[in-house]
This record gives structure tokens, sequence and C-alpha cells, in this order.
């Protein structure tokens, strides 16, 4: 099964994933992060899957984070609006993100990428 890949193309970290995920033969489908953000089902699943907590979704040293204040607001804020803000808006997510449908990765850690997603 082919993973799927939500990025933003001029990110750099997007790129050495999307680099490494083909020198591995790793087949993916792509999605533009921002275009194409992730449901707040997905969102929800996959925190659930990973038992993560709501700001490692976040892109923290994001212009768009720093601009809504987020560092502030997040700790108070109810999931409904965390899920929300999330899925409204794909500069506000850590990326890449890459999924199977059961596992899920935030960002790019080729230590991390090794474990998960080869075979």
């Amino acid at each position: 099964m082919a993973l799927t890949f939500y990025g933003y193309p001029p990110c750099s970290t997007c790129r050495k994933a999307k680099k490494w995920l083909e020198a591995e033969n790793i087949s993916f489908d792509e999605y533009h992060i921002v275009e194409n953000p992730p449901s707040k089902k997905e969102l929800k699943a996959w925190k659930e899957q990973e038992g993560l907590d709501w700001k490692q979704f976040f892109n923290t040293s994001g212009k768009k984070y720093r601009e809504m204040d987020l560092k502030t607001r997040l700790p108070k804020a109810a999931e409904e609006e965390i899920l929300e803000w999330l899925a409204s808006d794909g500069m506000l997510l850590k990326r890449p993100i890459v999924t199977d449908g059961e596992s899920v990765t935030l960002g790019f850690k080729e230590a991390v990428f090794e474990e998960k997603w080869k075979a």
C-alpha cells in the first residue's frame, strides 16, 4: 500500500523527506498540505493512533503560528477549536505528514522514517 504524503513544495524538510522515500523506492501519493490539508477526522485519528499531543501537530516555528499567538492560546483551547485551526490552514501543520493509514509521522527525521517506513 502506498503512503500518503502531505507536504508543501517550497519546504526544504518536505523535499528531504520525499528524496529519502524516493531513494528507498517507497511509493507515495502526494498532497499539497495547503491546498488539501488533512480533515479533522484524519487528524483526530492520527493523534489517537500515535498517542500524540496536539502541540506536536503544529508548525511552531511558522509565521502563522506566531501571528495567531498559538503559543499562548493552544494550552487553553478546546479540541474542536484545535481541529478547526489545523484542518483549515495547512500552514499551521508540522510537515511533512506521512501516513499508511495505521501509523503517522510528523516532520522528517531520517531515523524515524527508517523505523516506520522502511520495509
